[in-house]
């Protein structure tokens, strides 16, 4: 059910909101109020489940007839609530002029249309509180409204700038922004390339640096080993000499 204005003493729903005078059968003897979501005790007398719950915290026996109740044995009166709840209530908003009567289930609906309801401005900043009915006047003179452009530039237009707004001047200024942004990340890769290129062949060069210095150790080594065979081949024609001499001399 629709949440509605309580009765000043608890939980139950004030007798003053509703258009007819409530049956003294719908009355919560705590609060005196309109039964709100209504149990039954063991006892059967009938209270609003908010209103019993907090007498017993105090005393764990009815107040109409003294008799002990358990808390964990109350039932809630479903259809009893139904029908309070098709009873016929008048607006909170009648001090402010709205005559519309309805069930008091359909409270909550109503307060969300109601021209006469007082609601806070929506434009952030500020302050002002006024009625459902009033916002489009507000809002026309409102120096916090603010709106994006309707025909979807993007733009969020103030009552003051509103007037002056062109939206092919506007979306002009973009684009020309949007370019020179491109270009600017344009020339930045085009550096970044070049000196990505630079560092490639500067590389180039030292690996070719190094590919050379390795050719030449390459030929000293082969120079060196040439030159180590060649002693070793006259050192064994020295030797096979001599030891032909020394067989002539015998």
């Amino acid at each position: 059910m629709a949440d509605s204005e309580a009765s000043p003493q608890s939980g139950g729903y004030d007798v003053e909101l509703f258009v007819d005078t409530p049956d003294y059968d719908l009355i919560c003897t705590i609060c005196q109020g309109v039964l709100r979501c209504p149990v039954r005790a063991t006892c059967h007398h009938i209270f609003c489940k908010r209103c019993i719950l907090q007498w017993l915290k105090r005393q764990e026996t009815c107040p109409c007839c003294r008799k002990a109740v358990n808390q964990s044995v109350i039932f809630v009166m479903f259809k009893l609530s139904r029908s309070i709840g098709r009873m016929k209530i008048k607006c909170r908003n009648e001090i402010r002029g709205c005559s519309a009567t309805f069930p008091l289930a359909e409270q909550y609906c109503h307060s969300m249309s109601c021209a006469y309801e007082l609601i806070p401005c929506p434009y952030q900043g500020c302050r002002a509180q006024l009625l459902r009915r009033d916002l489009d006047t507000h809002a026309r003179h409102c120096e916090h409204w603010r709106q994006p452009c309707h025909m979807g530039c993007g733009v969020v237009l103030s009552h003051r700038t509103q007037a002056q707004h062109n939206c092919y001047r506007q979306l002009r200024q973009e684009y020309a922004l949007r370019q020179r942004n491109h270009r600017a990340i344009a020339a930045a890769l085009q550096r970044k390339m070049r000196r990505m290129q630079s560092t490639m062949a500067h590389m180039k060069r030292q690996i070719g640096l190094i590919c050379e210095s390795l050719e030449v150790m390459d030929d000293l080594q082969e120079e060196e080993v040439e030159e180590e065979v060649e002693e070793e081949e006259v050192e064994e024609d020295q030797g096979e000499t001599s030891g032909g001499a020394s067989a002539s001399g015998s």
